[in-house]
């Protein structure tokens, strides 16, 4: 069934989403710092059985110039190609190589970046691990260090997606002008952050994405991951002014607002996972608007394997690819 408002209401839905008055200081220095830490990045070949295509086993430098890990995927071609930078949905990691093929078989260069402390609910898995403490959490990690926007979680996430395009910046294999960043759910919340944060980005794909307006999406749904910040509030019944003002710190509306690339957003009107008023409210602070694909009957699978499709039709015109 429908889990949000009607599509036309949506359409016209441009909630206030208040932010930080030290939201672009707060996110430059944090980029300055993790960027001065000095760790190089690795690259070497990937242990896999797939030979037509060229994989590679990436280290490169997150937050606190700690390591994460990727796999880089790419034709074998002497020129230098367009580049899809793509973060993962929610509990998952990298997985293994031969899973992440399209783009190269579509003709880009593709990172896939892993997700510190994750990778062990879905998928195949993956290897970097988030060796940070944290006080009082529900289990998960959406309140992970959310008592402080400089000890929360997903200040050392959102920091490696832009670490990840500075690292596939410096590669000799890949065209700076023409990156991109894509991902589904967390996935495209951390794209809109990657889009709004760095300035060489050159094109945003956000599908369903999580971790925009907070306060609505708690106020909408049951469902896990927002759930975990409901169940951390119902017992610190005093925190709730303070975890609003840590996750204003990373809502994809007000990265949204600084985005100025060209963007494609996705969104499915029965997700009962991120709700649809949540994916209108980043869509409609875009300074442009975006290219919207809506899919009227489907929860938070979105438009799927269709809609990777449209991605990479659309990444090819935008990107020239």
């Amino acid at each position: 069934m429908l889990t949000d408002l009607p599509l036309e209401q949506l359409r016209t839905y441009r909630p206030e989403v208040p932010e930080p008055e030290d939201f672009d200081d707060f996110w430059s220095s944090t980029l300055v710092q993790a960027r001065a830490a000095g760790a190089e990045a690795t690259s070497v070949p990937a242990a896999t059985p797939v030979t037509q295509v060229r994989v590679e086993d990436v280290t490169f430098p997150g937050f606190g110039g700690e390591p994460v890990r990727a796999w880089f995927v790419a034709p074998r071609s002497q020129e230098r190609l367009p580049c899809v930078v793509e973060f993962l949905g929610y509990g998952g990691g990298r997985g293994l190589p031969h899973e992440r093929l399209g783009y190269a078989a579509s003709g880009f260069a593709h990172l896939v970046m892993d997700t510190r402390g994750q990778a062990s609910t879905w998928g195949s898995g993956g290897g970097t691990p988030d060796p940070h403490g944290s006080g009082p959490a529900f289990p998960g990690v959406m309140t992970r260090g959310i008592e402080s926007p400089q000890t929360y979680y997903y200040r050392r996430l959102v920091t490696d997606a832009v670490r990840a395009v500075d690292h596939v910046l410096t590669r000799p294999d890949v065209d700076p002008r023409r990156v991109a960043v894509a991902g589904t759910s967390q996935g495209g919340g951390l794209a809109l952050a990657a889009g709004a944060l760095h300035r060489d980005v050159a094109a945003v794909n956000a599908d369903v994405p999580f971790l925009c307006h907070f306060e609505r999406a708690l106020a909408v749904t049951d469902a896990a991951p927002y759930a975990e910040i409901t169940a951390y509030l119902a017992v610190h019944r005093n925190a709730a002014e303070q975890v609003f003002r840590t996750l204003s710190y990373v809502d994809g509306v007000t990265m949204a607002r600084r985005i100025t690339v060209p963007t494609m957003v996705s969104v499915a009107l029965m997700d009962a996972t991120c709700p649809p008023s949540t994916v209108f409210a980043a869509a409609h602070a875009l300074p442009t608007p975006p290219q919207l694909e809506i899919y009227p009957f489907n929860d938070h699978e979105g438009g799927a394997q269709e809609q990777w499709l449209r991605t990479v039709a659309w990444l090819g015109g935008v990107l020239g690819a």
